[in-house]
């Protein structure tokens, strides 16, 4: 039998019948034992590796409940434009005609993570990317995942004219002539992209066509990454069949990097009902969750629903009408799902409640719907989530990232309600945090940072009223995380029977300044109860237990 204990560490467990121990103990893959230091190594018995965590926080591996894992994995291989190192228009097309110097004509040059919000002169065009290249079709995916700009040779690809009708639940962005400027919203994205599944209006399609070889070793390769964050559960809130098919190819060959659960898309509806499929369903390591659904755009991009128009006249955009989200939804839950609903605006909260409470009503007494990132609630919304059991699935991150833009755009008032946590809290809520890479970081403690400090990239509180405490924001991030995937028997805390999910914190983050917490990662990492990352200064701290 392997065991590995843990001592010498501040061991918070995120279980409230023990909420902190001297040390823990993993046999088999499973959580032996937590308590005393003693009592943990007579447990564990003689021959046992031991490592001295050295006063590190030791926590349950971290939950990410809304992390788009193998999309993140093709941004860690493709053209990085994110502020502030890409922060103009000039920036964006250098960055561009650089990858064009080493991309042979013909193939596709992909950017990912650009926030034209903070570019001054606004959003670019295609006649910008032209300067970059004519030989090669461009695209830039937006910081949020729901909209993009492209070259006129990717038009041209595509066989998209001036005359091109907005499909439903998208727009191509046109200027004062009528000519399309190359920016594309939402479900418009569908008409570009050489995608590998066809969604229709059921979200924004970035299922982009690539070798699902291809896609395999770029979700294999970024399990480090994801390892040394501490990340050792994610929750993809976007799978078609192309994501699906890398993910089980990964799962049958042993090497899917983290335990993972999908959310298929709700294109997929009728498909799945047709044989009797619904979440929870599936092991350990890969398992159905939740079904997806969208309501509104993204904040981000100026296409979330408020009942006030906000920033430059942004009106907002529905991927579906409201009742046909209702009965759309409505049907999921009848078939036996758990349902998720991206919703940012307060008008488009009204229409995603009413979708709810259609769901809770044909789902018995343990729902547990999903409201995906949640921007803007009002008061009344919130209450009404108690009364349903509505998850508020929240991004702190996005706060720090774009806070200064969501002042500028929505005005005070409605920017400091923003993800109201501390209001949900005390709502009697159990939100959720989680970091919607490729979206924003996927590091843990950014995310928990961003709950605690409710501050901008420019240092200006943003919601100083909702912050939460670091207690409730690792809760949020490791088994309150793991309730909303219907996981919490089994990951979460480390309380003894548990699969052995650990991470040792590069610090003692309780007696950190909060200003500090974003720069922690892990110092070592178990999964199933191997380590599986170890930083360079823990190797030296391990021993066998005579």
């Amino acid at each position: 039998m392997s065991t590995t204990v843990i001592t010498g560490g501040k061991v918070l467990t995120m279980d409230p019948a023990n909420p902190a121990a001297e040390a823990l103990a993993v046999r088999d893959g499973r959580i032996l034992a937590v308590g005393r230091e003693p009592d943990v190594l007579t447990a564990a018995g003689a021959g046992a590796e031991v490592v001295d965590a050295g006063g590190r926080s030791v926590l349950p591996g971290f939950v990410d409940p809304h992390n788009h894992l193998l999309s993140t994995a093709e941004t860690l291989v493709a053209v990085d434009v994110r502020y502030p190192a890409v922060g103009s228009a000039a920036d964006l097309v250098a960055a561009v005609a650089a990858e064009a110097a080493r991309t042979p004509a013909g193939q596709w040059i992909r950017a990912y993570g650009m926030d034209d919000a903070k570019f001054p002169g606004g959003r670019p065009t295609r006649r910008q990317l032209d300067e970059a290249t004519t030989d090669h079709p461009v695209i830039v995916y937006h910081v949020s995942g729901h909209q993009a700009v492209v070259n006129s040779a990717a038009l041209a690809w595509r066989g998209i004219g001036e005359d091109v009708a907005d499909p439903p639940g998208g727009s191509f962005v046109r200027d004062e002539g009528g000519r399309l400027t190359g920016m594309v919203l939402d479900s418009a994205m569908e008409l570009l992209l050489p995608v590998a599944v066809d969604i229709g209006c059921h979200g924004p399609n970035f299922h982009v066509d690539l070798p699902r070889e291809q896609l395999r070793s770029w979700l294999e390769a970024a399990g480090e990454t994801y390892l040394r964050a501490g990340v050792t559960t994610v929750c993809d809130p976007q799978v078609s069949r192309r994501e699906l098919l890398v993910y089980r190819s990964a799962w049958n060959a042993g090497t899917l990097p983290v335990r993972t659960v999908v959310m298929p898309l709700s294109h997929m509806l009728d498909e799945l009902a047709a044989i009797g499929l619904a979440g929870p369903f599936g092991d350990e390591w890969l398992r159905f969750g939740a079904m997806k659904f969208y309501c509104d755009g993204t904040l981000l991009g100026g296409t979330a629903m408020f009942e006030e128009p906000y920033g430059e006249g942004f009106t907002g955009s529905l991927y579906h009408r409201p009742e046909e989200l209702v009965e759309l939804v409505r049907r999921a839950a009848a078939a036996g799902w758990q349902v998720g609903i991206h919703t940012q605006g307060d008008r488009a909260m009204g229409y995603s409640l009413e979708a709810i409470r259609a769901a809770v009503a044909v789902s018995g007494d343990d729902a547990r719907p999903r409201i995906e990132h949640c921007g803007h609630p009002t008061p009344g919304q919130v209450q009404e989530f108690a009364s349903l059991g509505v998850i508020p699935v929240n991004q702190p991150n996005f706060l720090f990232d774009s806070g200064a833009d969501f002042v500028r755009r929505l005005g005070p008032k409605r920017a400091h309600r923003l993800q109201p946590i501390r209001e949900e809290l005390d709502a009697g809520l159990r939100p959720v945090l989680s970091s919607d890479s490729f979206v924003s970081s996927l590091r843990p403690m950014e995310t928990v940072a961003n709950a605690v400090r409710r501050r901008t990239r420019e240092g200006d509180p943003i919601g100083a009223d909702q912050a939460i405490t670091l207690e409730e924001a690792l809760r949020a991030h490791t088994i309150d995380a793991a309730h909303a995937l219907r996981m919490e028997d089994r990951i979460g805390s480390l309380t003894p029977g548990k699969l052995g999910d650990v991470v040792v914190l590069d610090a003692d983050v309780a007696s950190l300044p909060a200003e500090a917490l974003p720069g922690v990662d892990a110092w070592l990492t178990m999964l199933g109860g191997r380590i599986v990352y170890r930083s360079a200064s823990s190797a030296s701290a391990t021993a066998v237990r005579a």
